[in-house]
């Protein structure tokens, strides 16, 4: 099973949508918190919704359940939190959601993580991408698309 995971900064529309496409990406999992605001450009839910569904029968979903929580985020971009501190506390809160039963394999496969961070090394979508990994199986193979 291969899961992909891609950010949406950085990229202009045609670039997003078309990396999305050749890489055969079937559903793409918006694993934002907020994912409304007009700083997302392209990638607000609705308007992605609608140019995944019309522009490649691309399906979308949003899973906040695989989202940090609001005070996670402040943490770590407004207070200048450090990403180890951010990511043991992701991880924590990935178990305590115990997500490896609540998400089914069947929706992410094939599946992309959606996240806005542009690179996925410092993005909460690797970090699941890996829980998950080590969760379910050892072949599930991530992809990062960039």
């Amino acid at each position: 099973m291969k899961l992909f995971t891609i950010g949406f900064t950085k990229k202009t529309a045609e670039g997003f949508f078309t990396t999305l496409r050749d890489a055969g990406v079937r559903r793409v999992v918006d694993v934002r918190l907020n994912n409304v605001s007009q700083l997302a450009g392209f990638a607000k839910r609705r308007d992605l919704e609608y140019f995944l569904r019309e522009l490649y029968e691309i399906d979308y979903t949003h899973l906040p359940d695989l989202a940090p929580t609001q005070k996670m985020l402040d943490r770590y971009k407004k207070q200048k939190g450090g990403w180890a501190q951010y990511e043991r506390a992701f991880l924590k809160l990935m178990k305590e959601r115990r997500i490896e039963r609540t998400v089914s394999e069947e929706v992410l496969a094939d599946g992309c993580l959606l996240c806005s961070e542009d690179k996925p090394h410092h993005c909460h979508r690797r970090l699941v991408a890996e829980y998950l990994k080590k969760h379910w199986h050892g072949d599930l193979e991530i992809v990062h698309l960039v």
